[in-house]
């Protein structure tokens, strides 16, 4: 999925390292902190809008985090992966499945990378679909990757600065939007956005719905932060440095790209199946829908004999291994509980777009694409594409 954003790093892999030869890369110097600190750590204002997303599914049993059931409503959980300015793909499978008329009200979503900046309009549904569309075909995004900087990388923390992104997030999460996802919380809907916390090295899992009913100023800029954080992919884009503190001792937490961990996220079972949630399980068709904005098969490609384009391809293997490995265990586990399984991706026939993904006629394309397909309701796969060997 991060393909395009590895071939832009990947331009200043030699500057960087005549730099390292040179005397290294500058730093922006932090603060240090520890293990035991970061253990510890809080947010001021907030409680239960975090938890470690690859923690053992015993640490799930919190009620902030527990969907609640939606009287009349079956259960449905929409998973939206990462993918860059392949989200409009899942933008447009949104908007086509709204105008389809079968596209149910999610109990829980969740979200990584571009699914992360997707996610909260989809939770509210569709009196959002145009806010989507606008999102990913305006030709806003395209400016999320303009006039890349490798002097900026070097002695910065990315190749583009970011701000055309936090802008764009700030422009559409606004109060109003966090008083209705609070809302909606406060009825037992949930909504989680991934991030990775680099120092720890773990992926973070935030309720986003908690964070919007928190009663303190500082809601709707941690918001913004984690959205931010999720979509901003390494070296790409700056990470987002999330205060914190640890026993009274200040703490600068470093979180980036949700898809650093995982490139979609579905809850362990236990959550899923706790003893309160049998007669939501049991409803009219519970299901589990997963939108991969991307796609999760690799297609012969002539690989050039040098170290960047071997890189680029093996990175890509890789990542596409280890989601077919994770869409087929969530297909297990929804078999094995009575779920239906559906999910979408970006035909492997469709071209790749060029550059860093952010073309706004490649992104108009993968909108229509998704559009079409889900309205006419043909859209969907009931089995996920099967492990690579």
């Amino acid at each position: 999925m991060r393909s395009r954003w590895i071939r832009a790093a990947g331009s200043l892999a030699a500057f960087c390292s005549l730099a390292l030869l040179l005397g290294g890369c500058a730093a922006v110097q932090r603060a240090a902190y520890s293990a035991d600190d970061a253990k510890r750590a809080t947010i001021d204002g907030f409680r239960a809008i975090r938890m470690w997303a690859d923690a053992p599914a015993a640490s799930f049993d919190n009620a902030a985090f527990k969907p609640q059931p939606q009287p009349g409503k079956p259960f449905a959980y929409l998973a939206l992966s990462g993918g860059g300015g392949d989200g409009a793909f899942g933008a447009g499978v949104l908007n086509g499945w709204s105008e389809s008329g079968a596209r149910p009200e999610f109990t829980i979503v969740s979200g990584v990378s571009t699914g992360a900046l997707i996610a909260p309009f989809a939770f509210l549904g569709p009196a959002y679909d145009a806010t989507l569309k606008e999102m990913y075909t305006s030709g806003l995004a395209s400016s999320f990757a303009a006039s890349p900087n490798a002097l900026n990388a070097v002695f910065g923390s990315s190749l583009f600065d970011g701000q055309p992104l936090r802008d764009a997030i700030s422009h559409y999460t606004t109060p109003d939007l966090l008083a209705a996802i609070a809302r909606e919380h406060a009825k037992g809907r949930r909504l989680f956005v991934v991030t990775t916390d680099l120092d720890a090295g773990r992926p973070v899992l935030w309720n986003m719905g908690e964070i919007a009913s928190a009663r303190t100023p500082r809601a709707l800029d941690l918001f913004r932060q984690v959205l931010t954080a999720s979509a901003s992919v390494p070296v790409a884009f700056p990470p987002s440095l999330i205060a914190a503190s640890s026993d009274g001792k200040p703490i600068e937490e470093m979180h980036v790209d949700g898809g650093v961990s995982t490139q979609v996220f579905t809850f362990p079972d236990r959550l899923l199946m706790q003893p309160g949630s049998s007669r939501r399980m049991t409803s009219a068709r519970p299901a589990i829908y997963i939108i991969m904005n991307g796609r999760t098969s690799t297609d012969f490609q002539p690989v050039e004999n040098s170290a960047k384009a071997i890189a680029i391809r093996s990175l890509a293997m890789k990542s596409k291994r280890e989601i077919r490995s994770y869409l087929s265990a969530t297909y297990q586990f929804a078999r094995h509980n009575g779920l239906a399984f559906n999910m979408t991706a970006i035909d492997p026939s469709v071209p790749e777009g060029q550059g860093v993904g952010f073309d706004t006629d490649y992104m108009r394309s993968l909108y229509t694409l998704g559009y079409d397909g889900a309205r006419s309701g043909r859209f969907w796969t009931q089995t996920p594409p099967a492990p690579l060997p």
